[in-house]
């Protein structure tokens, strides 16, 4: 009778804990990474597209805790099909300290960012099955990186990370910089970097004497300080930069979300190109409104047209009110989104930056429109329109109409 009761307790415990392994093995699927014993594949640099490379395909990882929980080690390769060039970034960290989640890593990174984009060191990490945006890029600089950066919990709810890096940037495109009388072609860069991110409403509780997350909760906060030494190991420009960003986020009671974005950012007037503001534009210069039909993004600008605007300082705000979603059926239940953007900047000495054409933001720039989401398999459509001070002469060029995917694990 014991032996009898033993067995039916195993075979209790047992489907609790494939449900665990499955929810746990999903979460990673959903944080891009497909796990194995001791080294996740991630899921990032299987596949993308975009005007410079064409196609992007590779392969990355990093090792997990069953191999290491002092010690991981990260890296990838891709090949891009169209510029017939490898990529490849490897990396190393080791925890100084558990409870603070305190590491110092390492990286040398040979690869392509984007001309105008920021990106802050505190995020988390962020995976799409399907990046929109990518698609239609264009506009890249080379660079070669070594960096090393300590991250560090500071505080429960305040996370930080500081950065030393040493890069080469080589524009893909046609691009002089006049500085102090010189002008530059390729940059030489020695910068330290600040970020901190703030989440004064979440709850955090130590598990297995490690922070969690328990209630995620808004608005958080991050700001980031990134400043370029003239003269440091090479370096051949100096100039600094300021971001923030803050995302607020109401949940109301009949299921419907509002979710406010605010993000600015300021550089001195020595920034290039390749470190000034572009502002997410998402659509490409093409005659009429089918031609220039493709996949809207999340936080971006549907009707601007890539390359359209540069600024060294600028602020965008993007309201998105979600609502409650249409109950069908069980499995089929659409959503209305609907969407006003904002973004407003300016620059100083334009001239400065030879070979290129670009407007300034400094008169605001205004669109609104809506998403229809999860119409079918998670596709949907948007419908997005140009209005205000940049609003273009024919009314079809204020136009963006696109699809819109949505898949959630």
């Amino acid at each position: 009778m014991l032996a009898h009761s033993q067995s039916f307790s195993e075979n209790d415990i047992e489907p609790k804990q494939d449900s665990i392994k499955k929810s746990a093995f999903v979460k990673q699927l959903g944080n891009g990474f497909l796990p194995t014993k001791y080294f996740n594949f991630d899921l990032r640099y299987l596949i993308k597209y975009n005007q410079y490379e064409a196609i992007r395909t590779g392969i990355g990882g990093i090792t997990n805790e069953a191999f290491s929980e002092k010690f991981r080690i990260n890296g990838y390769t891709v090949y891009g099909f169209k510029d017939h060039r490898f990529k490849y970034s490897i990396g190393a960290g080791f925890r100084l300290a558990e409870k603070t989640n305190t590491w110092i890593n390492a990286s040398y990174t040979n690869d392509l960012q984007e001309t105008g984009s920021t990106k802050f060191l505190t995020d988390k990490r962020f995976f799409q099955f399907f990046e929109p945006r990518l698609l239609n890029i264009d506009l890249f600089h080379k660079h070669i990186t070594k960096s090393i950066s300590l991250q560090h919990q500071l505080a429960p709810k305040l996370l930080t990370e500081t950065q030393f890096a040493v890069s080469n940037i080589n524009p893909t495109y046609n691009y002089q910089y006049v500085f102090n009388n010189d002008t530059l072609s390729e940059f030489h860069l020695s910068t330290i970097t600040l970020a901190l991110q703030w989440s004064p409403f979440s709850r955090f509780e130590y598990k297995k004497n490690k922070l969690v997350e328990t209630k995620e909760s808004y608005p958080k906060f991050t700001l980031q300080y990134t400043n370029s030494f003239k003269g440091l190991l090479n370096s051949n420009i100096h100039f600094s930069k300021l971001d923030f960003r803050t995302i607020h986020k109401i949940q109301h009671k009949n299921e419907a979300l509002s979710e406010i974005t605010l993000v600015s950012g300021i550089t001195s007037v020595n920034a290039p190109l390749t470190h000034l503001y572009h502002a997410y534009p998402n659509n490409i210069s093409k005659e009429t409104i089918m031609q220039r039909f493709s996949v809207a993004g999340l936080n971006s600008f549907e009707t601007m047209f890539f390359n359209e605007f540069f600024s060294d300082k600028f602020t965008t705000f993007q309201l998105k009110h979600y609502v409650a979603p249409f109950k069908i059926s069980t499995r089929y239940q659409p959503q209305l989104v609907l969407i006003t953007r904002y973004a407003i900047g300016n620059i100083k000495n334009p001239e400065r930056h030879q070979n290129v054409s670009f407007n300034s933001l400094k008169e605001g720039y205004t669109e609104s429109g809506f998403e229809l989401n999860k119409l079918l398999f998670g596709f949907g459509l948007s419908f997005t329109y140009r209005y205000g001070a940049y609003h273009l002469p024919e009314i079809a060029d204020n136009v963006a109409l696109k699809f819109t995917f949505n898949v959630t694990l």
